[in-house]
């Protein structure tokens, strides 16, 4: 099995999720790829670019992948498996960023937006940095090209979201969700980070995967 984990906005590699999901599958044998989205830099990131670096990274595999996206990486995800459906087996979402850059969005009010264009760039906390930095406001408006919620794609998804989510809205997500026979929701009861359900999580994509949830001597 071949999966590209596509980690979340100011996130890295080295996030909690990532690093246990990464662990167990590649205890299995499962060729894992995750790779630092911000690169080359956080200032200069479009989701373009970051879409540029899914298509080399889905070329590395020998066939198509599972792939992983948390919150703006399932966002990425998502617009990955409608663009290029040979090469994206099936999809695993945690708290996918569904309604990104959409007019509304609770957390870019317009007067956010507008000072972020006048300023040419705002400062976000870089968790995967552990520091502020800034990002320019090209992101924001190559965002807007991209309609997450409604990308067409096929494949089967499995979309884990938490109840108590104050960055990615659960409502949102589970208006995504509606009405798409190929994807399954299951909510937590857990904020945006979804740490402490990660056993559950583990426990409910396995068998989609089709893969054991535990090892011979457990784990």
């Amino acid at each position: 099995m071949n999966v590209l984990y596509l980690h979340g906005f100011a996130s890295s590699p080295r996030s909690t999720k990532a690093s246990v999901i990464g662990g167990r599958l590649r205890e299995r044998g499962v060729r894992w790829r995750c790779p630092d989205l911000n690169e080359p830099d956080f200032t200069s990131l479009t989701m373009t670019r970051m879409l540029g670096r899914v298509d080399v990274e889905l070329g590395t595999f020998d066939g198509p992948a599972v792939v992983f996206g948390s919150s703006l990486g399932g966002a990425l995800a998502i617009l990955a498996a409608a663009r290029w459906p040979a090469r994206v087996e099936r999809l695993v979402l945690l708290a996918p960023a569904v309604m990104f850059a959409r007019p509304g969005h609770h957390l870019l009010p317009p007067e956010h937006v507008e000072a972020w264009r006048r300023e040419g760039s705002r400062v976000f906390e870089h968790y995967g940095a552990g520091e502020e930095q800034r990002l320019g406001y090209g992101f924001y408006e190559d965002s807007l090209q991209y309609d997450v919620f409604g990308a067409d794609f096929a494949q089967p998804a499995l979309v884990f979201q938490g109840r108590r989510d104050t960055s990615v809205e659960p409502a949102g997500v589970e208006a995504f969700c509606r009405g798409r026979v190929n994807v399954s929701l299951v909510l937590q009861d857990d904020d945006h980070q979804l740490t402490t359900s990660l056993e559950a999580i583990w426990a409910g994509m396995a068998p989609f995967l089709g893969i054991q949830p535990h090892r011979a001597h457990g784990e």
